[in-house]
This record gives C-alpha cells, sequence and structure tokens, in this order.
C-alpha cells in the first residue's frame, strides 16, 4: 500500500508547539503515529509532501527523523516551503535514516511504483518574484518528469508529489496540472493548506486525481493513495 500525509511540523528539536494553532493540534504527531502503526506494514510506503519539520539546521532535524523513522514501511520526503534544514542533496542524505528517500528534481523507484515531483509554489499571485519561482519550479517538475518517463516500465505506478497546491481555489487546469497530464501521472498528492474552507480531500483534474494530505485537514490520518 502507498499512503501519504504531509504538514507534520515536527519540533522535537525547536520551541515551536503546534498547538498554538488551535486545540486540534495538541499531541498531533502521538495522532498521526497511532494511525500510521494501525496502517503500515514494513512493505508499505509512505510518502511526506513537504514541510516535515520546523528545524533550521541538519543537527536539529536528526531527532525528527529518528522520531518517524522508528514508524513501519518506507517513507519518501519532499521539500516544502517550511523546510529550512533542507540543505544540499549531499548533506542531507548524509543523515537520513535507511528507510527515507528524497525526491528533488529527479525520481525515486520503490518495486513497481515511481514517485516524482517537486515543492511547487503559489499560483495565486501576479507578483514578478512569484511568477520567477513557479517558472523555476515548473522547471524542476518536467526534470522529475522527464527521468520518470526514461525509467517508466510496462506496469509501473506512477505518483506525483508537490508541496504546494497546483492548482488555486478554481481548481482549473494550470501548467502543472498540464504537466502531470503531458506525462501520463494519474495521482498526484499535495499539502500546504490548513483551515481552508475550499480545501477538497480529492480534486479530479486533468486525468489525474490529486489528494490532499496537509495533516490537520485529513485528520491526522494517513491518506490510502494505492494499493
Amino acid at each position: 500500500m502507498i499512503y501519504a500525509i504531509s504538514d507534520l511540523h515536527l519540533g522535537s528539536s525547536v520551541d515551536k508547539p503546534m498547538d498554538v494553532f488551535g486545540k486540534k493540534w495538541e499531541g498531533h504527531f502521538d495522532k498521526i503515529s497511532a494511525d500510521w502503526r494501525a496502517k503500515v506494514g514494513e512493505g508499505d510506503v509512505v510518502l511526506l509532501a513537504g514541510d516535515f519539520s520546523w528545524a533550521m539546521t541538519l543537527e536539529e532535524v536528526k531527532e525528527d527523523f529518528r522520531r518517524v523513522s522508528a514508524l513501519p514501511g518506507k517513507k519518501v520526503i519532499l521539500k516544502g516551503n517550511h523546510d529550512y534544514w533542507w540543505q544540499s542533496l549531499s548533506k542531507v542524505k548524509g543523515i537520513l535514516p535507511q528507510d527515507f528517500y528524497l525526491v528533488q528534481n529527479d525520481v525515486v523507484r520503490i518495486g513497481h511504483y515511481l514517485f516524482c515531483g517537486t515543492r511547487g509554489w503559489t499560483t495565486e499571485s501576479d507578483a514578478e518574484e512569484d511568477q520567477k519561482i513557479c517558472a523555476r519550479e515548473l522547471i524542476r517538475l518536467e526534470l522529475s518528469l522527464k527521468e520518470m518517463a526514461k525509467m517508466r516500465e510496462e506496469g509501473d505506478v506512477v505518483i506525483g508529489m508537490t508541496h504546494y497546491p497546483p492548482f488555486d481555489l478554481t481548481m482549473q487546469s494550470t501548467p502543472v496540472t498540464a504537466l502531470f497530464r503531458q506525462y501520463g501521472v494519474e495521482k498526484v498528492v499535495y499539502g500546504h493548506l490548513h483551515g481552508n474552507v475550499y480545501a477538497k480531500r480529492k480534486v479530479f483534474l486533468d486525468n489525474a486525481t490529486y489528494y490532499l494530505t496537509s495533516c490537520d485537514l485529513v485528520d491526522f490520518a494517513l491518506v490510502p493513495i494505492s494499493d
């Protein structure tokens, strides 16, 4: 099974308690852990679509990795906008537990599953700087998708990952969803949203199913993506 959850915002080594954002956040990692242990076997995969930790350095994030590594299954992680600890790929890999895999402008294969994607950026801003970042993230997404296309074999299941929603509140097609459609990706996970009234757990768009995985919006429970 493939599951997904995002925006854990862990802070084992920093003073950033999540319950300041509301009572439902009290003990949120305990809730996630209990659900995780009830669902996930050692052969399963959990996708973590960004904002893993409030840590600012690699040293600070180590304890958060240790806590999640203690949970069953393989973990595939993508960078979020608050993952300031995420430095160069080589440095992150240097502290990564063996059961973690990184997606950064490339693709990860686990069995017959291929995981690809990029952080993304807001699609709702006309500011020049935001437009530049969006354009750069599109390039990174296509690099990942091109690499996936080279690796893809008959019977493979491809799952895309972004941190930011790939569409705005109108939930219409965007350059991001167009790329996923172009490369035949039928399942995509994303997060980033918190408390947004327009957020839907599933959106069907451009021949793909988009799964919202922000932990507070999915009741701190892993979202099943594929069996």
